[in-house]
């Protein structure tokens, strides 16, 4: 009986163990795009950016010429704002020797009024039960700042590493928030901040 007992407390302990120590040796890698909405349909900024810059400047260099030879045009009409718009943007810092991250994080305006925040070139130390929080603290560098401030939870970390994007709820003025933070909800640590400053 002692003997099954032992054998299910070193169970439950290595899976304990194993739940809490493996984010820190594997990598949760997303690559999400960004689109661009155009009139006349979806433009794939990432999938541009692919194209081999010889190819992508002749496409450039083509575009330029027909561009200088159309005849000037002109509209009484304002132009649409039909593309995201970027309204602040801040890179992730360590939070301290062990939490760790690196990377931009940018808080887009999107033409139908909502907005996303989308990090780009984005890495971070694992951990489990890693969330996404926009903060009221300008400058976070410790959890005391995020929970003695206010906080919105705008979704579970997709990985902890590569280009992601977060929406926001519609009803969320984004005004009131000046910083991301990546946050573990199990032990209330702060992983890394990125100070969000305004860029109008």
């Amino acid at each position: 009986m002692k003997h099954t007992a032992f054998a299910i407390m070193t169970v439950v302990i290595l899976a304990a163990a194993w739940f809490f120590a493996s984010p820190l040796f594997i990598d949760r890698t997303v690559d999400e795009t960004f689109d661009v909405i155009l009139d006349d349909g979806r433009l794939n900024i990432d999938a541009i950016m692919s194209i081999p810059d010889d190819k992508r400047q002749d496409m450039m260099d083509e575009i330029m010429s027909l561009a200088a030879d159309a005849p000037d045009r002109t509209s009484a009409e304002p132009m649409p704002s039909n593309t995201p718009r970027a309204i602040a943007r801040g890179e992730f810092m360590d939070a301290d020797l062990i939490h760790k991250g690196s990377g931009i994080a940018t808080l887009y305006a999107l033409p139908d009024g909502s907005h996303v925040v989308r990090f780009e070139d984005f890495r971070t130390t694992n951990g489990p039960a890693l969330v996404v929080y926009l903060a009221t603290h300008p400058s976070p560098t410790e959890a005391g700042h995020i929970t003695n401030g206010g906080f919105l939870n705008i979704g579970k970390l997709k990985g902890n590493v590569g280009n992601q994007n977060y929406v926001i709820p519609a009803d969320v003025d984004v005004s009131e928030y000046r910083s991301v933070a990546i946050w573990c909800e199990l032990f209330g640590v702060l992983f890394s901040p990125a100070a969000l400053e305004r860029l109008q």
